[in-house]
């Protein structure tokens, strides 16, 4: 049986087991409602983490390349950059996905498998991704940082009547 049928006929019990593994990331309390909580009004954060899980999944299971990785990791990457997570606890679900796979799966065999060697390859695929979108929505949150502050000083500046903005020329002393 091919890794992609195998993979297939667990998904729903590895898909289980690494939403329990990414939510425990979360400190206990917000972990405890992440698991419970199944309103995707009440907690889009659970939902949203869910479903990018589970296209994931698909994702190895079809093989399915970058592009839909990518959107797949999207949400869930946007969320975790918001919030405390440095970038090795951001990414580390991802990598918790190879022992998963492993507890459920014992018709793949071993590291000699090539079958668990392309399936190691796309998970590490899959980091690389996420580390990526990750860094890419932390330059964006500093740059929009940035940009508030640099408004904020010249607004300050502006009520001052220490300069005057002319529409072409931007702020001029």
């Amino acid at each position: 049986m091919s890794s992609a049928h195998t993979l297939a006929a667990k998904k729903q019990e590895i898909l289980k087991s690494w939403f329990q593994v990414t939510v425990d990331s979360y400190p206990p309390d917000t972990a405890r409602f992440l698991k419970s909580q199944k309103d995707p009004f009440a907690n889009p954060v659970g939902q949203t983490t869910h479903q990018s899980l589970e296209m994931l999944l698909d994702c190895l299971i079809t093989g399915k390349g970058r592009e839909e990785m990518t959107a797949a990791l999207d949400p869930i990457l946007r969320i975790r950059a918001v919030q405390s997570f440095s970038p090795s606890k951001a990414t580390a679900f991802i990598f918790s996905l190879k022992m998963i796979i492993h507890q459920h799966v014992t018709g793949l065999g071993g590291d000699k498998n090539p079958n668990i060697n392309a399936l190691n390859q796309q998970i590490d695929e899959m980091a690389m991704v996420a580390f990526d979108i990750y860094v890419a929505c932390r330059e964006k949150i500093y740059e929009l940082k940035a940009t508030e502050s640099r408004n904020q000083f010249f607004s300050s500046l502006k009520r001052a009547g220490l300069i005057d903005e002319t529409e072409a020329d931007g702020p001029g002393f």
